[in-house]
């Protein structure tokens, strides 16, 4: 069976590859923030927002490739706001100086598609506490992890020097990664894209 990751995001990549499932990278061609902005409009919650970006991406390379296709996405929400992906350092010291000492949620949503239509979607929403770290240690943060600052909502990546800013993570890693993998692989082992 075919396993098509409709995703740019190199961290997914990364944690396919590392569980070492054999897929295609197909990046969906998809109006991203315009998505973002109507689905705002429309006073969908972030985890809506979430389940509808990984169902346009996924059902967008499902229309034109046959196989199981996995389209993904994560939004973080603090007290009802979302927080994209910063534009520049100035955002993202904006974004660190907003969640420092506070607890945030990453929903992260996928879902499969085959044959243009969705047949497996999962959400999980991991909380995560940043540490009331110094605005000295900002500066150093963002000097140091420098345009990989800028690849992530929040500002940071956990897998790296991300994990500095934490106190507690309370939740599955792979979906504070981007990919809630466990239940993901459950979903293809039992259609046999995956050994049992």
């Amino acid at each position: 069976m075919n396993l098509v990751l409709a995703s740019g995001s190199a961290i997914r990549r990364q944690v396919l590859a590392a569980a070492g499932l054999d897929f295609e990278v197909e990046v969906a061609r998809v109006d991203e923030e315009g998505a973002k902005a109507s689905l705002r409009a429309e006073g969908l919650k972030p985890r809506e927002q979430a389940d509808a970006l990984a169902e346009l991406k996924a059902l967008a390379v499902s229309r034109k490739r046959p196989g199981f296709i996995i389209g993904a996405d994560q939004m973080l929400a603090i007290e009802g706001e979302t927080l994209d992906k910063p534009k520049d350092m100035a955002e993202a010291r904006a974004h660190l100086m907003r969640l420092r000492g506070r607890t945030h949620e990453l929903l992260c949503a996928a879902v499969v598609a085959r044959e243009g239509a969705i047949i497996w979607r999962h959400i999980e929403t991991p909380r995560l506490r940043m540490r009331a770290f110094t605005d000295a240690f900002i500066d150093e943060y963002l000097a140091r992890a420098g345009a990989d600052a800028l690849k992530s909502v929040g500002a940071y990546q956990l897998e790296g020097l991300g994990a500095q800013l934490f106190e507690r993570v309370d939740g599955d890693y792979f979906s504070v990664l981007g990919l809630p993998l466990l239940p993901l692989l459950a979903f293809l082992r039992e259609h046999g894209v995956v050994a049992k």
